[in-house]
């Protein structure tokens, strides 16, 4: 990574290639043996395939906020590959509360260990075994996170400057991920309600307290801190929207997931709440129809697609992105930043913004 110029896919592709590697390390050395220990092999063999093919964001984003203020790092790099393991915490649990049967293209760690259980004679429920066991895998994912950081090799004093928004972002997204809970079980909630659980949950945890962290253990002045604040509370927000638009639109072949899979969990995102904000009187019934349905095949997923089409929710939400990396990109043109710097912080705005997985 040294010397690594900072400019298009090749240094976001050095750097996730450098993060998986040093997180597979960790998984191999440190958590398998203690998984192993307590009989629970399948633990590590799904922990292994749980952070391989991540696009490792956050991780990035806290590495380019370390090059705000000091030079390539590898103990900073391992710092920031810790986050890693924090994002399989969330997607475990994630996955067992919206009862989700794939992730990035595969089965979802709750049902590969119900498969485990159901080739084996044991006693129980299978699906309660594989729910239980990705929550306790999640619950390890969170202290193996810290840990790496702690043990990275950064200096005390500058790891000193980062817990506090560690311990931030760990808040924020489990109270995010309550308020998520609460809307779903409202049907419609407003707007305000759905964006603000997102910028916490998602906005905040994927880029903002990614950069600050990182920022925060180089050493970088308010001024540098105050800009990644804003360019992360727009670039996260524009994140989780593009996130909601392919949760409806995106193909299944790229997302890994469903077709429609935040309808047919029914999930109250920000472009079903836009939608329901912004439909007349007649859509609004057929969309609060759809909410509250019992069951939903494919020809029920393409009407509310349309639906949501003709409110014109999607192109208030595009613009809203469009509008958010704009700003974003303000903030960085008037920082005194390196040029490669601040062409890095352009180029992970474009790519969470344009992504189409």
């Amino acid at each position: 990574m040294r010397g690594c110029d900072l400019r298009g896919e090749r240094w976001r592709g050095a750097v996730r290639a450098a993060v998986q590697g040093t997180v597979a390390e960790f998984v191999n050395t440190r958590c398998a043996p203690d998984l192993q220990a307590a009989g629970a092999d399948i633990a590590a063999e799904v922990l292994r395939e749980f952070i391989d093919g991540g696009k490792c964001v956050r991780s990035t984003f806290m590495y380019l906020g370390w090059l705000c203020g000091a030079d390539d790092d590898r103990a900073a790099l391992r710092a920031a590959a810790g986050l890693e393991l924090l994002h399989a915490f969330a997607l475990l649990q994630d996955d067992v509360m919206d009862s989700s049967a794939l992730r990035r293209g595969r089965v979802a760690g709750h049902i590969a260990f119900a498969q485990w259980h159901r080739r084996r004679p044991l006693q129980g429920s299978p699906d309660r075994f594989g729910e239980s066991a990705a929550v306790l895998l999640g619950d390890l994912c969170l202290v193996w996170a810290a840990q790496m950081l702690r043990e990275s090799g950064v200096a005390a004093e500058a790891l000193d400057r980062v817990w506090p928004r560690y311990d931030a972002m760990r808040i924020e997204l489990a109270i995010g991920q309550f308020a998520d809970l609460i809307n779903d079980a409202n049907g419609f909630p407003t707007l305000d309600q759905v964006l603000d659980v997102s910028r916490r949950k998602s906005g905040n945890y994927t880029v903002r307290r990614p950069l600050e962290m990182g920022a925060a253990m180089a050493g970088c002045g308010e001024s540098v801190l105050a800009m990644l604040g804003g360019y992360g509370d727009a670039i996260g927000e524009a994140f989780q929207l593009r996130d909601d638009l392919l949760g409806i639109f995106g193909s299944p072949s790229v997302t890994g997931k469903p077709s429609g899979s935040d309808l047919l969990e029914r999930k109250a995102t920000t472009v079903v709440a836009a939608a329901y904000h912004l439909a007349d009187g007649v859509l609004r019934r057929q969309l609060r129809e759809l909410m509250s349905a019992d069951d939903l095949d494919a020809e029920d997923i393409s009407g509310w697609r349309e639906l949501i089409v003709a409110t014109g929710a999607v192109d208030w939400i595009e613009k809203l992105i469009d509008s958010r990396l704009t700003h974003a990109l303000t903030l960085v043109d008037a920082t005194d930043l390196r040029p490669d710097v601040r062409t890095a912080l352009a180029e992970m705005a474009a790519a969470c913004t344009e992504r189409t997985a």
